[in-house]
């Protein structure tokens, strides 16, 4: 027996549900159906419950369960009346806290006895006449179940242990990973958990995976229409790509753990060790030895819905990148953090917070003529120009001052007063003109002491090394 065997049949003991897991699940989904029925039943609204996900597909991970419970409605029913549809789940679950989340529309997740239980509103319809993103879930439900057999399902199972484990797991926004249902599909397609890794281990540019061969045109260019590196068609709506939420951070992060899982297998890779985040001492040692400036751009909570809020600030991150670059500031790395309660941070890293005040501004070559004259009409008299325009190298040329070359100054003045203006969402644009801090290297010390959630993710921010590395 090899070393992966001997990990895998470890993991799978710790992952694989008992009968007294099973139990706990179906007591929960059970009682929780005939309470939302009863609600339902109350507010005369006409609702077929079901469970869905992978409980009803028995994927679902021992140590971490999920119970989708799905509340089809009529199509009569607008999205709008969604939001009346968790008022009256929120009765059903009243003993629970809840939090709203945001797909196309908006479900609830709540907690009971621990376990992690998502009420999702969709539509009663019939196969391909979608009305919201949600209602193929039934559908996906009924595929798997007919063609997945029973010995595949711990493959399934160990692909998104493994998945969790290097963080690409989670098709929701804050992750764009992948989904428990495209897990489900690559088992389905490559038949065990090994062989999906070594897949991806040599993946080079493309993965095309059309189980129902509705592409079987061998004319048809797949990747030239939905435009995605990996392309595993929806058995269920030939329309749409099952991977389409997959960021290439997650594919390419996936791809380098599987060559390092194959490599030297370990049980890290599973189950990773949790990171023992710097003391403040030598947190302050690192930012002062590192060579470079980190930025903490801090934002008080916006009250707003996770998925939504998620993709803002993803949005925000994005602009922020292209204003700092735009000024000649050169980003070394990037991201953002919240706890989705009170705290908002903008992690980035440059290679110096100040640039000197000039800079060469290199034009177009002598031989063409029209460019140059363009050029020179611009730059003759401009009061920016410190130097020129000379010729060097067959061009023109000058040196002119620079607006901003202090990285906070910049952000400051334009987050402060027209962010919204340079692409900010109006949320976050809001947040910035009202409670804004930025901080530079150690000045983040008092809030990484208060906020041991940011201090992990900014430790492991720091090292940069991914903790699968560390096999």
């Amino acid at each position: 027996m090899t070393k992966i065997d001997n990990i895998l049949i470890q993991v799978g003991n710790n992952i694989i549900p008992t009968y007294s897991d099973r139990r706990k699940i179906t007591r929960i989904t059970q009682d929780l159906i005939k309470k939302l029925s009863f609600e339902f039943k109350k507010s005369n609204i006409i609702a077929n419950i079901t469970v869905e996900g992978s409980v009803a597909k028995d994927t679902w991970l021992r140590e971490d369960p999920d119970i989708d419970i799905f509340v089809h409605l009529p199509l009569s029913l607008s999205k709008e009346d969604f939001k009346n549809i968790l008022k009256i789940a929120k009765k059903a679950t009243k003993n629970s806290k809840h939090i709203e989340r945001y797909a196309d529309h908006p479900y609830l997740e709540t907690f009971i006895d621990d376990i992690r239980v998502n009420i999702v509103p969709c539509y009663i319809v019939k196969k391909g006449d979608w009305k919201s993103a949600t209602d193929r879930t039934a559908f996906h439900t009924k595929y798997i179940n007919k063609h997945l057999k029973p010995e595949l399902k711990n493959e399934v199972r160990l692909l998104k242990k493994f998945f969790k484990g290097i963080n690409v797991y989670g098709a929701e926004i804050k992750t764009s990973g992948f989904s428990g249902y495209l897990c489900e599909l690559l088992i389905l397609n490559y038949k065990s958990f090994i062989k999906t890794i070594k897949v991806f281990s040599k993946f080079k540019t493309t993965i095309i995976i059309d189980q129902n061969e509705y592409y079987s045109n061998k004319k048809i260019d797949l990747a030239k229409i939905f435009f995605d590196p990996i392309i595993v068609i929806d058995p269920i709506d030939k329309n749409r790509n099952v991977a389409s939420a997959v960021k290439s951070k997650k594919l390419y992060t996936l791809v380098g753990a599987a060559r390092a899982y194959l490599l030297k297998p370990s049980v890290k890779f599973f189950y990773p060790p949790n990171i023992d985040f710097f003391t403040t001492q030598h947190l302050k040692e690192n930012l002062e030895n590192r060579g470079s400036s980190v930025l903490f751009i801090i934002l008080d909570n916006i009250n707003s819905v996770p998925d939504v809020l998620w993709g803002q600030l993803y949005k925000t991150q994005k602009t922020l990148g292209k204003l700092l670059k735009h000024n000649d500031f050169k980003i070394l790395r990037s991201e953002v953090w919240t706890d989705e309660r009170t705290l908002i941070i903008f992690v980035i890293e440059l290679e110096t917070v100040k640039i000197p005040n000039i800079k060469c501004h290199i034009g177009p070559p002598l031989r063409f003529e029209k460019q140059c004259d363009i050029f020179l009409s611009k730059y003759m008299e401009n009061p920016s120009v410190i130097s020129g325009p000379y010729i060097q190298n067959k061009r023109w040329i000058i040196l002119s001052s620079r607006t901003f070359f202090n990285a906070k100054d910049l952000l400051e003045e334009k987050l402060t007063n027209y962010g919204q203006n340079i692409g900010i969402p109006k949320l976050i644009s809001k947040a910035f003109q009202q409670n804004m801090r930025i901080l530079i290297n150690n000045e983040i010390s008092k809030i990484y002491k208060q906020n041991s959630e940011f201090a992990v993710f900014l430790s492991s921010f720091l090292i940069g090394k991914p903790i699968w590395l560390e096999s």
